[in-house]
């Protein structure tokens, strides 16, 4: 119960802090103010928590490397497209790579019932993606952007629960993951913007930096649930987010919340169950 509320809350601060990112509109100065928010965070954990094991090294730099592909993607995405459909088409790809993924590399071999709650919650988020495309067709470049980013969450997230399970620390690694893998996009926007980059920060300054403590929090509660939960059900479970990010978007964007996301809503809860309850 402890890894499912764990996941849960980490789903709320994931969509709260993509929520923020998608409300500053120049997407260079959100993610820039999000990134520094986490690299501030990162300070205290590196110097308060036990380093990580040395094993351990080799995932914390691979793991840093896909946070600054997956850094690029999601800007993109979100140039590109609608964040009701970027989101959840990255999102939603996911859950299905992890499984995969952690069963033919880490042997984590799901159930029936861990397959079924999968691809339920998969289907919810995919359901939502497809509507918005009916109503409002995305480009082939937002799609493809979307689907990149899909592939990297599903990539660092493989990397770090392996990486963390070797660690020893989990703090310590949050904090130098968070560190090395956040700094792309600050250094990328003062090379493009120079000093005129401070101008477009501080409006924006306290809201952007709180994105960024939501996201180490959001996912320091999802690496402590790895260490002690399968990749697949925690993948899934997190991506929950998509059913907040909507309710954040119908009450404070106006967006509607139609039978789409009633039904998306549905499944994704009936998955959950299916995953946690059987």
């Amino acid at each position: 119960m402890s890894v499912l509320l764990a996941t849960l809350g980490a789903a709320c601060l994931h969509a709260t802090w993509n929520a923020i990112a998608h409300w500053i509109p120049d997407k260079t100065v959100s993610f820039t103010l999000v990134n520094l928010g986490s690299m501030l965070c990162a300070v205290p954990l590196i110097c308060l928590a036990a380093p990580p094991n040395p094993r351990s090294w080799i995932w914390l730099g691979a793991s840093a490397v896909l946070h600054l592909a997956y850094n690029g993607l999601l800007m993109a995405s979100y140039r590109l497209g609608d964040l009701s459909q970027t989101y959840p088409l990255a999102r939603g790809t996911s859950p299905l790579a992890v499984t995969i993924v952690a069963a033919i590399f880490l042997r984590e071999l799901p159930s029936a019932g861990q397959i079924a709650g999968v691809l339920l919650i998969s289907g919810g988020l995919a359901l939502l993606v497809f509507w918005g495309y009916h109503t409002r067709p995305a480009s082939p470049a937002a799609i493809r952007t979307a689907v990149g980013t899909g592939l990297m969450i599903a990539a660092y997230t493989t990397v770090d629960g392996v990486g963390v399970r070797g660690a020893d620390s989990t703090l310590g690694y949050i904090g130098w993951l968070m560190l090395l893998g956040e700094f792309g996009v600050p250094v990328l926007a003062v090379a493009q913007r120079g000093r005129g980059l401070w101008k477009d920060l501080r409006p924006y300054l306290i809201l952007g930096l709180s994105g960024g403590l939501f996201s180490v929090l959001g996912y320091g509660l999802i690496l402590w649930a790895q260490t002690r939960g399968g990749l697949a059900d925690i993948a899934a479970l997190r991506e929950s987010s998509i059913i907040i990010g909507a309710l954040i978007g119908a009450l404070l964007f106006k967006e509607g919340f139609g039978r789409a996301r009633i039904i998306a809503t549905c499944a994704v809860a009936a998955g959950i169950a299916v995953m946690y309850l059987r």
